[in-house]
């Protein structure tokens, strides 16, 4: 009887061990996959930013490159199911004037999904990219809805209304320009990442390209896309934080 016992537990056992439910992911694995979706995604744009037409007729625009990052980093996020950990929303025309922000990453807790660190990212791209008078395009139409909205009209370049939507909500909201190509470097991906900026503001500084360009000279340092996600979900307390970021 004994025997015919433990005969039934070996095979319930191995049934048991097959059947048996995945353990799940670790914070460090879905940092590690989060990562490499944003690395595929840089990888992708650097093709487009490294290629050269030989009949010299096709030239990516911002907004193509922009969109090239940020469809790739969708499509890899939802191959690995990342959606309900780690959030990406784009933004709309109109919030991208009112607020800076090109999309927002945010790292949701579980399992009610609120987010717990919210990175808003803005793209720069190089000057002989980008149409002359945008900037001043963009404040036009911020006015104008700022006027039917019946708000007072503030004038901000993009950066620093993004930097003022972040610190409206707090530290754990951080600021992310990224850079697609510098002067010195016109194929690699560069970010400058800060929840400290606002510093910048109350000192009557101007915040644009050229301002966050300067935080650059000199670096020889750059954590990497995993480096910077690490830091950010093992990040204690409000001290302020600001890293410079090596995407490519």
């Amino acid at each position: 009887m004994n025997q015919k016992y433990l005969q039934y537990e070996d095979k319930t056992s191995i049934f048991r061990t097959l059947w048996a439910k995945p353990s799940k992911t670790s914070s460090a694995d879905l940092i590690h996959l989060f990562s490499d979706c944003i690395r595929a995604a840089s990888s992708r744009t650097k093709e487009y930013l490294l290629f050269r037409d030989p009949e010299n007729k096709f030239h990516p625009s911002p907004s193509t490159l922009s969109e090239i990052f940020l469809m790739t980093y969708v499509q890899h996020s939802s191959l690995l199911n990342l959606s309900d950990t780690f959030n990406c929303t784009a933004m709309t025309h109109e919030q991208r004037i009112l607020l800076g922000a090109h999309w927002v990453w945010a790292v949701l807790d579980q399992p009610s999904k609120n987010p717990r660190i919210q990175i808003a990212v803005h793209v720069f791209h190089l000057p002989e990219r980008t149409e002359d008078n945008l900037e001043d395009l963009s404040l036009d139409i911020y006015s104008d809805i700022m006027r039917m909205a019946g708000m007072a009209v503030v004038e901000r370049t993009q950066a620093e209304r993004m930097v003022e939507f972040c610190s409206s909500i707090g530290r754990d909201c951080y600021a992310l320009f990224l850079f697609f190509g510098r002067q010195s470097d016109e194929g690699n991906i560069y970010g400058l990442l800060s929840n400290n900026l606002q510093a910048a503001v109350g000192k009557c500084v101007r915040i644009d390209q050229v301002f966050i360009d300067h935080f650059f000279k000199g670096a020889k340092c750059f954590a990497t896309s995993s480096g910077m996600m690490q830091t950010l979900v093992g990040k204690e307390g409000d001290d302020p934080l600001t890293m410079l970021v090596k995407f490519t």
